[in-house]
């Protein structure tokens, strides 16, 4: 795993559990990397499939999954779904051999990271929170940005591995440090979509090409990845291109309970979230974030 001394790559024995848009292509970048993968998921169908177009191998829990794993990489929904896939008689923990390094690219809570970090522990595992931001595009091109918490040893051994789809990780502190980062992720990316939402809507009252003003405003202060890469979809009226207002909104929560516990003030952030209810109302939940700009089309 990582490097030898003679800088040549070693192959590690990974288990991945949870095969949707984003776990999909991370487990295959890991063989295309070299390691030898098996992976889990809920419906096993898809793991199945999976490991024909792979060439990996999958099981039918994820104790099993993680059984004789160096590491165990989990990207699932929710807290709730990753206690499920590590705790109990058919969890990651009870399978995985002492010295393994669990990895959680799960965006959950602080809170259950420094539950389940602890739990590890005691069984004599590494636990590294490691969240992910770049969307289902940054996850298929391996170019995913990836925010840790955990000790500095267990995160040196888990980022060559991580390092097979990733173009930045850090460490950014001990357990439940890397969640608190993708709360201010997504935080930043709720206003930023909003502003940029409000700037199309602008546009269009005031009778402009929203194209031709994006392109003279994106190349001063204004400029934003969402600016660059949603602008175009959003005026077109689609919405199937990233992250799910669903989704979304489950990490806002994240965010304004945890702004509650540490008594920070989210005014903005919490108001883009009343402004994704509404999307949902209107039957947006999978569409993707950008649609805030589609609920201000609707209230004209």
């Amino acid at each position: 795993m990582g490097q030898d001394a003679s800088g040549e790559k070693q192959m590690a024995t990974v288990a991945f559990l949870g095969l949707g848009v984003m776990g999909y292509p991370m487990a295959g970048h890991l063989v295309a990397a070299g390691h030898e993968v098996r992976v889990y998921n809920r419906t096993t169908a898809k793991a199945q499939a999976w490991a024909e177009a792979h060439g990996g191998s999958f099981a039918t829990t994820p104790r099993e999954a993680a059984e004789g794993a160096e590491f165990v990489m989990a990207c699932v929904g929710n807290d709730d779904d990753l206690r499920s896939v590590c705790l109990g008689e058919d969890g990651a923990f009870a399978g995985m051999a002492e010295g393994a390094v669990f990895v959680d690219h799960t965006t959950v809570s602080a809170q259950v990271t420094r539950e389940l970090a602890p739990a590890g522990s005691e069984a004599g595992l590494a636990f590294v929170d490691a969240p992910i931001s770049g969307g289902q595009a940054g996850a298929e091109n391996g170019v995913l940005s990836v925010m840790c918490g955990g000790t500095q040893a267990a995160y040196d051994r888990a980022e060559p591995i991580i390092g097979a789809y990733a173009r930045i990780c850090r460490r950014i502190g001990d357990s439940g440090a890397g969640q608190m980062t993708k709360m201010c992720n997504q935080i930043a990316i709720a206003g930023l979509v909003q502003g940029l939402s409000e700037a199309l809507h602008f546009a269009d009252k005031a009778g402009l090409d929203g194209r031709a003003v994006v392109e003279v405003i994106s190349q001063g202060a204004a400029g934003s990845w969402q600016m660059a890469n949603r602008h175009e979809t959003m005026l077109d009226d689609h919405f199937d291109h990233g992250f799910a207002v669903d989704w979304m909104r489950k990490d806002l929560g994240i965010c304004l309970d945890a702004a509650d516990d540490t008594g920070a003030s989210l005014p903005v952030t919490a108001l883009v979230d009343q402004f994704y209810k509404e999307v949902q109302k209107m039957g947006g939940g999978r569409w993707d974030t950008s649609s805030l700009y589609k609920r201000l089309k609707a209230l004209d």
